[in-house]
């Protein structure tokens, strides 16, 4: 790998592949996945683990994804590792080129895999030095091409990723959100048998889709609920039309205030309902402002399997996935809504609750398991209040 400036360096024998940042820095690498240009946020993600349910994350909308763990593909891919059935991200950045998949669930190769989801993918790159640029200036625009021939224009792809608007103020929801509502029934896998069906459902969950993550509606149905996902832009009607006995608030990309341009007053009358409400990423922060609180853009967000969570009511450290570049402000939390999580890494707000209401949420995934699943009782916390409420 090699960075470069200014833009109209020439490209290197033997590089196929170029990641252009919008100040003119230049990233060689050879191409993998599909051929082609795209444009977004580079950002950077530490887990070891999980690249296919990363790519496949639709809060990775509009972002190129930096890897640090070098060996990314080693296991191949295959067809039940996905969060969505259509990938938002633009493309992915890798230290080590990819190898023949060595696991017994490998269906095949990660490289033919973005070549199928049309996926843009560099190796060759010292991902590290990427990540320490981000840490260092914040997360740049950046423009990833694949040109199998070597033809790579540097000038071309500085201009696009300038020209590129950003995440911030950008509602990238709608984009990825269902269109129509339908009705989940998929449960978690199991070593040997796949993934399950729902069972004896006890109660209804009404999923507002701003990107829900696939493995969110499946712990939803673990526990006995019955899942109805409606659009992002549904209104408060649409979704009390379905009598839930909960209201849950997936997670998703873009900028929280530009989603919350139509989303925030549906929430704001779901609360006034009295009925369970649990946010998670971006339903969290949708949830905050409907509370009245306000978020901001991070300077290079958090985005690991590795990401140590403390809950203050219980004093337990819960090693967490996370994938978020903006965050609820603490200080512009309303009287009423205490925080209940926070971060260890740079004691920023994970978690709030609404003081005498079954209303919470969390910024990180704890439908994810980075290692032991750590976070899965605030699924139980959730049916237990519709319990309650019942």
């Amino acid at each position: 790998m090699s960075e470069m400036k200014p833009s109209n360096t020439a490209v290197p024998p033997g590089m196929t592949a170029v990641l252009v940042l919008a100040d003119g820095t230049v990233f060689w690498g050879q191409g993998l996945g599909a051929a082609g240009e795209t444009v977004g946020e580079v950002c950077f993600n530490t887990s070891i683990t999980g690249y296919q349910e990363i790519m496949t994350d639709p809060s990775y909308a509009g972002q190129i994804i930096n890897f640090t763990f070098p060996h990314i593909g080693n296991v191949g891919a295959n067809p039940e590792d996905v969060e969505t059935v259509t990938p938002a991200a633009r493309g992915c950045v890798l230290r080590a080129e990819v190898t023949g998949p060595s696991n017994w669930r490998a269906a095949q190769p990660f490289d033919a895999w973005l070549k199928s989801q049309n996926l843009i993918g560099i190796a060759g790159v010292d991902t590290r030095r990427v990540t320490r640029r981000i840490r260092e200036l914040g997360a740049p625009s950046g423009a990833l091409a694949h040109a199998p021939d070597g033809k790579l224009d540097i000038a071309a792809l500085q201009k696009m990723a300038a020209d590129w608007p950003g995440l911030e103020g950008m509602d990238l929801a709608r984009d990825v959100s269902c269109t129509q509502t339908y009705q989940w029934d998929g449960s978690t896998w199991a070593l040997g048998q796949g993934y399950g069906k729902l069972e004896n459902p006890r109660f209804h969950v009404v999923a507002m889709d701003f990107g829900a993550k696939h493995n969110i509606l499946r712990c939803l149905t673990a526990l006995g609920c019955r899942v109805t996902v409606v659009p992002a832009n549904a209104s408060a009607e649409e979704v009390l039309r379905h009598e839930p006995d909960g209201i849950f608030l997936a997670n998703g990309p873009g900028d929280p205030a530009a989603t919350g341009v139509y989303a925030v007053p549906t929430i704001k009358a779901l609360l006034a309902t009295g009925k369970p409400i649990f946010g998670i990423c971006l339903g969290h922060q949708m949830l905050a402002l409907a509370l009245g609180a306000q978020t901001t853009k991070m300077h290079h967000g958090h985005r690991g399997a590795n990401h140590p969570v403390k809950d203050l009511a219980t004093g337990k450290v819960e090693i967490t996935s996370q994938n978020h570049g903006f965050v609820v402000v603490e200080d512009s939390l309303p009287d009423g809504v205490e925080m209940t999580h926070v971060s260890l890494f740079d004691r920023s707000l994970e978690g709030i609750r609404v003081e005498g209401k079954p209303v919470f949420s969390v910024q990180y995934h704890p439908e994810a398991s980075p290692g032991p699943k750590d976070s899965h009782y605030l699924f139980e916390r959730f049916v237990a209040m519709m319990e309650k409420n019942a």
